[in-house]
């Protein structure tokens, strides 16, 4: 398995890079199929932050889905050692999601719940969101990320999956039935949306 470290605006010590290896070495036995984790270090500037100026994210690459974590704390060893808490819990995850259950307690499939969501979400109407206002002509200089995302299709379930494993709020994809482009993202209350872009 691959360990990169890199620094965005920071320089990294041999003695830390020793470090990242020594701790996310054991992370190999949770997944086998993992042959590359990305170490990215960011330290914020703003002496407000103080408490969270060391942010480390975690990004693993293998064969199956990629599964991101991250944290701030105090100090780079700190930030580390909440970000692979958090990576091992959603390996463990990905890795309980592949196991094969058999007999009276089998779970409910992922697909039953996500399609009990997507018919509550039908169920339920919401009012309609006021217009959006015409952006000022300096709304390029408020884009400070621009991401192009591979569209593999997949089914809503696959897609709450996914989402939950890189833990963000949402997640972009293609609808494997319709084509469409799609996205799901979580709800206020524990629940789930998905949001489908047709041509009119």
């Amino acid at each position: 398995m691959d360990i990169v470290v890199k620094g965005r605006n920071v320089e990294v010590p041999e003695h830390f890079r020793q470090h990242v290896q020594d701790k996310l070495a054991p992370s190999e036995r949770l997944d086998a199929r993992v042959f590359r984790v990305d170490v990215e270090l960011f330290h914020e500037k703003n002496p407000r932050l103080s408490s969270q100026c060391q942010r480390v994210e975690l990004t693993v690459r293998g064969k199956g889905p990629v599964i991101r974590a991250e944290a701030c704390a105090e100090t780079f060893y700190a930030a580390l050692d909440a970000a692979t808490l958090k990576l091992e819990a959603r390996l463990r995850k990905s890795h309980d999601r592949r196991r094969v259950h058999h007999g009276l307690r089998t779970p409910a499939s992922a697909g039953e719940f996500a399609a009990s969501l997507v018919a509550a979400e039908d169920a339920v109407t919401e009012p309609e969101a006021a217009p959006l206002e015409e952006p000022g002509d300096d709304t390029d200089a408020l884009v400070v990320r621009d991401k192009t995302h591979e569209a593999i299709p997949m089914t809503t379930p696959e897609a709450l999956h996914e989402m939950e494993l890189v833990g963000h709020d949402f997640f972009l994809f293609a609808d494997k039935e319709s084509g469409l482009p799609s996205v799901v993202y979580r709800r206020h209350g524990y629940d789930y949306g998905v949001i489908r872009l047709a041509a009119s």
